[in-house]
């Protein structure tokens, strides 16, 4: 029953006291022993009745007894001895868990009179149980594309022993990828982490197995293993590539459709959808070729689908892409180059060269009526033509050159018989079958119609406005000629007329070819507002005819003139004017007015006045248009006495032009003194730089440079003078014998161009203050040309431009006044296109027939042509020359006049078709007709040449004539498209290359393309590949890893540069955009989220959300939530988690009493491929409510009761718990009344139920006692339970060992007090007689007691080393064990435990040769540079200690001077030579070789050695490099140092510029040049030898050569000398009068400019060098200086 009114009731509080003073004397104290766990049956605890006062005696008598309060009876008293032993086995694991402390609380209850103790067994944890994992196999998949570094985490193992005892560390097997790191997590646990130590390749390996060892900290150590397979998830890295980057195949051009072509295969690494590749055309093959092929997208079977055309196109190139089907796609690309192979299925095609030309009835048989050209555009046989005419036609076909025909007359005709022939040509190829083509050339008369230009209109109104830029068009007159042929040709002139006094040529001129009138200067309306001009158009014909047109030209005024301020007169205070006001003055008042004009007119002139700034503007106020200045109100007492008033005045032109004016308007009352508020600004000064030492640093190197240069120059001159003359920086002349009379010359030089005449006089050298002088070295034969500098005050370059090399040859006569020789001659020239003048593009002509290979072939062409084929010339112009541009003299090179020309029809067709030129028929020089492109014309061929018929009637002269087109850089490069897109994966790796789309340049050869450059990217350079023809192809190379999260998209500038002068470039934008592959792992905002729930929550609740973000995009970073995956049935039992939320919802109940807290591991996977995912911990912690009854345990089984035990025998001990906690757990227990037993409390909740009456067994043979338990929680919870209690009333065997011997394997070197193994014994019986205690039987290891090796710990068998063992020394040793018990008389047995030692590296490898004791670790040795590959250097030789494979040794070569040259043999050690050792080689080789055995860990040793190559003498050397550092220094005063720096050189350079100042100036008085000594020869005295040549031309001057003098002169030479006076510094290039004509010295200059007068000064020795002239000399050539004469 249970009674709840508590101790209230006064029988309570009597049974209280009662048992108060009962258990006064009963409970004595308290005792605690300490044992390990696991002992054997029958282990002595302690000597219980010894700690507890008895004898054994009394013990018995006294009935001690012995219960456990946990129930289970784990001790027992040994009756005999008094002895606490173990009863049975003791599990401290089982008992305690994971608890620290593991406490078995006894209760020992004495009876006569009762004593209860309390004995508490503290359970010792010993290292029993191995770490285990919760899974013995683990499988991670991870992708390829994961970063290293990465993290894992792995399960931790579990160890049921707690302490030192528990898991200590992990170990992981070998790998190269992984690492292992040991986390230390809360409640000191250490959790595994498997760390990326290098990315992943699954093509390299696709499984990694690894071994995941736990260890713990016991003795000995136990462990526990994982097996952890690794699977690498495939990423698409991987590009698919081709068998072949280029495919070459040739197809016939009659090739059928669906012709199966090739089959592409690219293979792709990857698996998968990675894998599967699917074929394209690529983005850069043409529409052409996209039209003519198809690709099969699976099987890449290339097929023909169109028609394939050898003329339109005869090759193909197809660019094919391989894309595998992985994300993101990846890509690898091929070119295909398809060459088509000819089919004659092209007719022949008749082209008319030259358009057929009109023929007189009477026209001579012969005439050409028109040029006619064949061609095929097959090729090879097929394209041979043969021409054919209708048979009785009175023409005939004449071959020229390559199928090309002239179409003749060939007999008489008649224009009124037959007014128009149409003549049927038949083309026939050589093909098989051969196909053939007509063509009907008309044949027609006309004659010539005179009629006069006639303008389209007769007075012409032009507006031009002034300040135009002289040059500038003004006007395009035009007029028609109804004529045809040369008579329809008109040219454009302005008649002289006079414009105020001045003739109108001065003001304009006019294009003669297009009737374009120029401005020759700006006009200026306020000078001149209109004139008038005659414009005459005049034709070709004879005579010619002409009309004229007048042309009103208006000046339009522009605002070019800003306003003029009249008064105030800025002339006076400058732009200050001073006024003065009363202050009594009104509003209204005048102050003054400001006047100014403008030059201008019209609107331009309008002027306004505007008040720009004032003292107080709200005073003044000015007329926007009278400029009156008037006070806006009346003057006040607190205006300023001082007013400054800025007036600003605008034109109304476009744009404005404005001026200023000040006004100081001073204001006065009493008194009128003078007040003048003139206020200045004060500039502040500058502020420095703060960048002095850089511009310290520029001046100093600037200045120290100049003096460089100044010390140079004088250096080298002094050099060359003191070679000349002896003597240093002086000129000798050496002339002093020569001595001529006059040697004036006249030359007279005849042409049939724009020069008319040169005539040469002669005069007095020393009239002549200023001339030109050439000198050459005595070795000009290696100089071309010198510098001639003008001493004119005339512009050089007007002077030079009366000279042009592109008109005909004239016939020079050159006529010495004392010589009197005449070169009558026609000079031929040659034109070599590499002495053309840089500035001008010029025309070159090969021709001449003084080559007899020339004339062989005039002779072949001469019998060929039955007469009619005359020659061929080749002429070189650069393309894009302007209308009009002449290309040489046509007429005089086929051997014409001008009036022969004429008569003989000379025509010039083009085989091209289209005529590009034409002659001018007045100069018989062959002028360009339209532009000309080269790239148009001839594409990307090397050579382009236009070849042209020339031909001459009367009689019939065909001429071929070729006209070379040279490139110029007119194009600059392009690509394809000017932006290209780029996908790249960030899982690219470095290095893979990107093939780009390469530019296309028109031009050729040095013009053409010729690099590439690449914008600044950290992640990307440019590479070229050299391709198929000599080019090269860019290719994008990837630098560093790529990262989407960080850069998403690069932009780059990928620029072409051609290899022209200047250099062009064309540039292509590339976009990279960086596809996301799966790289980053979902990452939780905590990695450990912490929430508390009461026990009793509902369920459905939204308990926590925890949110995880990724970096990644689209799929890669879609993330869904899932507990783990070892998360235990209980937690999902209880949890639910949404799996797009992350929300955990309670599901089920929650029981504080089973778990008080619930540790729940949360996974978040993204949805890439392969799928990534992160962790992280929710620990949720649950609050207990009452919900749990007490529990009434019997901490030990009743005891059996003798009828006649005394009054408080204990019957057994009870124990009270409840799961609750605080004052939940707290309960009270109860006895039904009447029950002759009661309840001894002893220690927390433990009780004893004692006896309290008298028993009878007769009246009941057993008891069942109801015990009530009540807990103080609210409200309270009880329980009961039932105690029966009934009456009820030992064996001897040895102890046994597990097995009768142990083989027990050490490795050496192991610590002293390591444990080597632990032998067992079991004893049947109980108590005292089961306690088992170990020892070692004394024997002889090596003549040593066993027992200075081992000992063994006597309680529970370990056995111990006492030193370290070496492997070497001892190898195996035997120990005899006892097991004895502790009985009376004690019983035993033996055991032998067999020791091995077991081997370990623990030795080195050592060197035996080379010795190391010679020369420490570093060995010589010499070998031949004759020595050719497998020679044999040394040897190395090395041994090891240890034994197996831990002494098999290796040797590898470490480091080496050039590693390309030695080898070292694995096994043996032999050092030979790789390859022959060549000249380049070191003399000087140091090798390090390093010697490994084979053990683990790793032992090595290293020996170095140094071999000399020698050749010839064997000379000990020994390449010892040492690099010694220099210590900085710091510049600290830097800028001080280049100030001195620089003041110190400038001070030197301005001492040298003075000293030659001086040395310039004395010499200059000395000899009239400056820097120059001119040396007079003492002994001559003539005073007329000057040559003096005058060219009055109209036109260019091919070239001038003087000739004449005397034999004996042996000392010409050209000097140049500068006059002081010189203004100018243009010089030209001047060729020496040696061996070379004089003419290719003067074709450097062009005469398109006005005419000169020219000086030709003849000096032979006078002012030159001795033995100058040599080569002049030997020639009788004069050596003759140039000036212009003013």
């Amino acid at each position: 029953m249970t009674k709840r009114g508590g101790y209230r009731d006064w029988r309570w509080r009597a049974l209280w006291w009662h048992h108060f003073f009962l258990l006064w004397s009963t409970i004595c104290g308290q005792t605690r022993y300490t044992i390990p766990e696991e002992p054997k049956q029958g282990y002595v605890v302690g000597n219980l009745a010894k700690d507890l006062g008895l004898g054994l005696s009394e013990m018995y008598e006294r009935n001690l007894r012995v219960t456990s309060e946990a129930g289970k009876q784990y001790f027992s008293v040994d009756a005999g001895k008094g002895e606490l032993v173990v009863n049975e086995r003791i599990d401290r694991e089982a008992l305690c868990g994971q608890s620290a402390s593991c406490v078995l609380s006894l209760q020992v209850v004495i009876q006569n009179p009762l004593q209860l103790y309390r004995v508490e067994v503290e359970i010792q944890d010993i290292n029993d149980n191995s770490p285990s994992f919760p899974a013995n196999v683990v499988t991670l998949e991870i992708a390829e594309s994961t970063a290293a570094g990465t993290r894992f985490r792995l399960e931790s193992a579990q160890d049921l022993d707690v302490g030192s005892n528990y898991v200590r560390s992990y170990s992981l097997s070998k790998d190269d990828c992984f690492n292992l790191n040991i986390k230390d997590v809360s409640g000191g646990r250490k959790v595994p982490e498997l760390v990326l130590a290098k990315p992943l390749d699954r093509e390299k390996k696709a499984v990694h197995q690894l071994l995941l060892t736990a260890l713990d900290g016991g003795n000995p150590v136990r462990s526990g293993t994982a097996r952890i397979t690794i699977k690498v998830l495939d990423n698409n890295d991987n590009f698919p590539v081709f068998e072949k980057n280029l495919y070459k195949i040739s197809l016939t051009e009659n090739s059928v459709e669906d012709t199966s072509i090739v089959t592409l295969i690219a293979k792709d690494i990857d698996e998968g959808p990675n894998g599967e590749v699917e074929y394209f055309f690529g983005p850069h093959t043409s529409d052409t070729a996209l039209s003519v092929f198809d690709i099969d997208s699976s099987s890449g079977k290339l097929t023909l689908k169109g028609r394939l055309d050898f003329e339109s196109v005869p090759s193909f190139e197809l660019h094919i892409s391989a894309k595998d089907k992985g994300t993101p796609r990846m890509e690898g690309d091929c070119t295909v180059q398809i060459e088509v192979v000819d089919y004659n299925d092209n007719a022949p095609e008749i082209v008319l060269t030259s358009q057929p030309n009109p023929v007189r009835e009477d026209a001579p048989t012969g005439t050409v009526i028109a040029l006619i050209s064949a061609r095929d555009f097959d090729s090879g046989e097929n394209g041979k033509v043969k021409l054919q005419l209708p048979k009785s036609s009175p023409f005939s076909l004449k071959p020229s050159f390559s199928n090309n025909y002239a179409l003749v007359t060939s007999g008489g005709l008649d224009r009124e018989s037959f007014s128009e022939y149409n003549i049927e040509l038949t083309a026939t190829d050589a093909g098989s079958p051969p196909l053939s083509s007509q063509k009907t050339i008309p044949v027609t008369i006309i004659d010539v119609n005179d009629n006069p230009p006639v303008f389209s209109q007769p007075s012409y109104n032009v507006y031009i406005k002034e300040n135009t830029l002289p040059g500038s068009i003004l006007y395009s007159v035009s007029a028609s000629d109804l004529d045809f042929g040369d008579n329809a040709k008109i040219s454009y002139s302005i008649l002289d007329s006079k414009v105020q006094d001045v003739s109108v040529s001065s003001y304009v001129y006019i294009n003669s070819d297009n009737g374009s009138i120029y401005s020759m200067h700006s006009f200026d309306y306020e000078k001149l507002k209109v004139f008038q001009i005659q414009v005459q158009a005049k034709d070709q014909g004879s005579p010619s005819l002409s009309s004229n047109a007048t042309v009103h030209v208006f000046i339009l005024d522009q605002n070019d003139n800003a306003p003029s301020v009249i008064y105030p007169s800025p002339a006076v205070l400058g732009s200050l004017s001073h006024q003065r006001m009363p202050r009594s003055a009104k509003a209204g008042h005048l102050v003054t007015k400001v006047t100014a004009v403008d030059a201008d007119s019209g609107h331009n002139a309008w002027i306004s006045y505007k008040l720009s700034e004032a003292t107080d503007a709200s005073l003044f106020t000015v007329s926007l248009y009278t400029g009156e200045v008037r006070t806006k109100r009346a003057v006040s007492e607190q205006d300023d006495s001082s007013q400054r008033l800025l007036i600003e005045i605008k034109d109304d032109g476009e744009p404005v032009q404005s001026a200023t004016v000040t006004v100081s308007v001073l204001i006065e009352d009493g008194l009128h003194e003078p007040i003048l508020d003139l206020r200045h600004k004060v500039n502040e000064p500058s502020k420095k730089s703060g960048r002095i030492t850089l511009y310290l640093i520029l001046s100093l190197a600037g200045v120290s440079v100049l003096s460089v240069l100044t010390f140079l120059i004088l250096a080298v001159k002094c050099i060359k003078n003191s070679r000349d003359s002896g003597s240093c920086c002086m000129r000798r002349s050496d002339c002093d014998d020569y001595k001529n009379p006059n040697r004036n010359l006249q030359i007279q030089l005849n042409t049939d161009g724009p020069i008319k005449y040169v005539e040469v006089l002669g005069g007095d050298m020393m009239s002549q203050s200023q001339s030109f002088r050439s000198c050459l070295s005595p070795m000009s034969e290696y100089s071309d040309f010198t510098l001639v500098k003008p001493s004119s005050t005339t512009d050089f370059k007007e002077m030079i431009s009366v000279l042009d090399a592109s008109l005909p040859d004239s016939t020079w006569t050159f006529e010495s006044q004392q010589v009197s020789r005449v070169l009558a001659d026609p000079l031929q020239y040659h034109i070599d296109g590499q002495r053309h003048s840089a500035k001008q593009s010029r025309m070159t002509k090969t021709g001449g027939y003084r080559d007899w290979r020339w004339r062989a072939l005039w002779w072949h062409h001469f019998f060929l042509l039955w007469s009619t084929i005359d020659g061929q010339t080749r002429y070189t112009i650069p393309e894009e020359l302007k209308q009009g541009s002449v290309v040489g003299n046509l007429a005089k090179d086929v051997g014409l006049g001008l009036s022969e020309m004429y008569e003989r029809n000379l025509r010039v067709a083009s085989e091209a078709g289209k005529q590009y030129f034409s002659v001018d028929a007045g100069k018989g020089e062959l002028v360009v007709n339209e532009r000309i492109d080269r790239e148009a014309l001839c594409g990307q061929s090397a050579s382009c040449v236009l070849p042209l018929q020339v031909v001459i009637e009367n009689p019939l002269q065909l001429h071929r004539i070729e006209v070379e087109i040279r490139d110029i850089n007119d194009n600059s490069p392009s690509f394809l498209s000017d932006d290209l897109t780029l996908k790249i994966p960030e899982s690219a790796a470095v290095g893979t290359s990107f093939p780009l789309e390469s530019a296309q340049d028109p031009d050729v050869g040095s013009n053409s393309l010729r690099s590439y450059t690449l914008s600044k990217n950290e992640c990307f350079s440019l590479r070229m590949k050299d391709i198929e023809g000599g080019r090269a192809a860019p290719q994008l190379v990837l630098e560093k890893q790529l990262d989407r999260e960080k850069t998403a998209v690069h932009s780059l500038s990928l620029t072409a540069l051609d290899g022209g002068s200047p250099v062009r470039s064309g540039s292509s934008q590339i976009t990279i955009i960086v596809l996301d592959i799966n790289d980053n792992f979902p990452v939780f905002e905590k990695s450990v989220y912490k929430v508390t729930l009461a026990e009793k929550s509902a369920r459905g609740n939204v308990i926590i959300k925890p949110t995880a973000t990724d970096a990644d995009e689209g799929s890669n970073a879609e993330i869904e939530y899932s507990f783990g995956s070892r998360t235990p049935a209980s937690v999902l039992q209880v949890f639910e988690m949404n799996s797009v939320t992350g929300e955990i919802v309670l599901k089920g109940d929650l029981d504080y009493e089973t778990t008080a807290s619930y540790g729940i591991d949360i996974t978040a996977k993204d949805k890439g491929s392969p799928e990534m995912e992160g962790h992280c911990r929710v620990q949720v912690d649950v609050m207990d409510i009452n919900d749990n009854a007490p529990e009434i345990v019997l901490t030990s089984q009743p005891s059996a009761v003798r009828e006649d035990a005394p009054s408080g025998t204990v019957v057994a001990l009870i124990s009270v718990r409840d799961l609750d906690s605080g004052d939940n757990s707290k309960v009270s227990l109860q006895l039904p009344k009447g029950s002759p037993f009661s309840l001894k409390p002893s220690f927390s909740n433990n009780y004893a139920l004692v006896t309290s009456g008298v028993l009878d067994r007769e009246s009941f043979s057993e008891y069942k006692i109801d015990i009530t338990a009540t807990d103080a929680g609210s409200p309270p919870l009880s329980s009961k339970k039932t105690i029966p209690v009934t009456i009820t009333d030992v064996n001897d065997n040895p102890a046994v060992f597990s097995q009768p011997s142990y083989n027990v394997y050490i490795k050496e070197n192991t610590l002293p007090g390591s444990i080597l193994y632990s032998v067992s014994a079991s004893d049947l019986d109980f108590g005292d007689n089961a306690k088992i205690s170990y020892s070692i039987l004394d024997s002889k290891v090596q003549d040593v007691s066993v027992s200075s090796y081992v000992y063994i710990n006597s309680d529970n068998g370990s056995i111990y080393s006492m030193h370290s063992f070496d492997y070497e020394k001892l190898k195996v040793f035997q120990i005899q064990v006892q097991a004895k018990d502790r009985g009376s008389p004690s019983l035993s047995s033996n055991a032998t435990v067999h020791v091995f030692i077991l081997d370990q590296n623990d030795n080195a490898p050592s060197v035996i040769y080379p010795s190391p004791a010679i020369l420490g670790s570093l060995s010589h040795q010499r070998m031949p540079r004759s020595a050719k590959a497998g020679h044999l250097v040394t040897k190395v030789t090395a041994v090891d200690a240890d034994s197996g494979h831990n002494a098999w040794i290796s040797y590898k070569l470490s480091e080496a001077t050039d590693a390309s040259l030695f080898t070292v043999s694995l096994y043996t050690g032999e050092v030979r030579t790789k390859r022959a050792v060549s000249e380049q080689d070191d003399s000087s080789q140091r090798l390090l070789i390093e010697i490994k055995d084979d053990g683990e860990p790793v032992q090595s040793a290293t020996v170095t050695v140094s071999v000399l190559i020698e050749d010839g003498l064997h000379e000990p050397i020994l390449d010892l490099r040492h690099k010694v550092n220099e210590p900085s220094k710091k510049s600290g005063r830097i800028t001080l140092y280049l100030i001195l720096s620089l003041a110190g050189v400038s001070v030197l350079s301005v001492l040298t510029f003075l000293i030659l100042a001086v040395k310039c100036i004395k010499n200059s008085r000395d000899s009239g040049s400056c820097c120059m000594r001119r040396s007079d020869c003492d002994d001559y005295k003539n005073p007329n030898r000057n040559l003096q040549i005058q060219l009055n031309t109209d036109g260019p001057i091919k070239y001038v050569e003087v000739l004449g003098g005397d034999m004996m002169s042996q000392s010409q030479s050209f000097r140049s000398c500068l006059s002081p006076m010189s203004e100018y510094s243009d010089f030209t290039l001047v060729k020496p009068s040696s061996t070379t004509d004089f003419k290719e010295m003067i074709s450097v200059l062009d005469a398109s400019l006005p005419d000169s007068t020219w000086t030709f000064e003849s000096q032979q020795v006078s002012s030159c060098e001795r033995g100058a002239g040599s080569a002049a000399a030997s020639n009788g050539k004069r050596a003759f200086v140039v000036s212009p004469r003013p």
